[in-house]
């Protein structure tokens, strides 16, 4: 059973409904310690100060800000808690909005929000209204000494609180520098691409997409344990240039025909690598039209 990391109340209106979160994530990524490659010591870091050059006991650590080249303003310890939000239990409702307003890039980090003990029939009851009227809760929670915009969720049978990015944290799109003519979009290009995405369409079943690099490292660290020589793969040759999209859609919607509706996982991913390598403009050899060069 894992642990709750915090435990409080979500209140609307004058209903509270006691609540612990519970992280709904665990990330599975492989570590690696920082080693001497000679003798296979542990690297040890340790605070330094620029102008002495003496270590620096951590009750002597000061932060500062950079308000410009070499001139910060320092703060100490009590004066950043003194700015700490007020330490609440309660996640209080704001808003209530429908789910498809909120782009996925304002979720941050996910928790589920269980009811406490001798709460089920209110968050079985907040839980119930949520699911009927397709509404998301937006609310703010202090989480140890920072306070977060979150959105409250149903997911099955209990609440997802995800804390999520403020409006100034999202990188507006617009900044990106895109091409100032419009593209040209030929319309049986067009009409083909629709055919390639519905024959490779299919439900979402997040449980069938694997972490292969992760493996790979897994695998190799296993071979290296048990002293295994590791031959270094060489790099895959570069891919020819193309010059005919049509071509590209063409031969990616055939294949995908041919593994049946929505083509087998070969064929899928074949097709699928097949456009993004056309998008890019590079193919592999042998796929669509190509011209190179011939040799004299």
């Amino acid at each position: 059973m894992p642990r709750s990391l915090w435990s409080g109340a979500i209140s609307f209106g004058l209903v509270n409904v006691p609540v612990k979160l519970f992280s709904a994530v665990s990330p599975k990524d492989v570590h690696f310690n920082m080693l001497h490659g000679k003798d296979g010591g542990r690297i040890q870091q340790k605070r330094v100060c620029s102008v002495d050059g003496e270590e620096v006991p951590w009750d002597e650590i000061a932060k500062g800000f950079e308000i410009r080249r070499g001139r910060y303003v320092m703060l100490s310890k009590e004066e950043l808690a003194a700015l700490d939000p007020e330490k609440s239990r309660a996640i209080e409702i704001e808003d209530f909005v429908e789910l498809d307003q909120i782009d996925p890039i304002h979720y941050d980090h996910t928790y589920y929000a269980a009811p406490d003990d001798g709460a089920e029939r209110p968050y079985a009851l907040l839980l119930e209204a949520m699911k009927r009227t397709n509404k998301v809760a937006i609310a703010r929670i202090v989480l140890r000494t920072k306070q977060y915009l979150c959105a409250i969720r149903p997911m099955d049978k209990v609440l997802a609180l995800s804390t999520m990015l403020y409006a100034n944290e999202i990188v507006p799109a617009k900044e990106l520098e895109m091409p100032s003519k419009a593209t040209k979009i030929v319309e049986r290009e067009l009409d083909m691409a629709e055919k390639l995405i519905e024959s490779l369409a299919g439900d979402f079943e997040p449980e069938k997409y694997e972490d292969d690099h992760r493996t790979k490292v897994l695998a190799l660290l296993k071979k290296k344990e048990e002293g295994e020589e590791i031959v270094a793969a060489e790099a895959p040759e570069p891919r020819a240039t193309v010059i005919n999209l049509a071509d590209a859609l063409a031969q990616s919607l055939a294949a995908a025909k041919n593994g049946g509706h929505g083509g087998g996982k070969k064929t899928k991913k074949r097709a699928v690598e097949t456009v993004k390598h056309a998008k890019k403009g590079h193919l592999e050899e042998g796929r669509p039209t190509v011209h190179r060069k011939r040799k004299k």
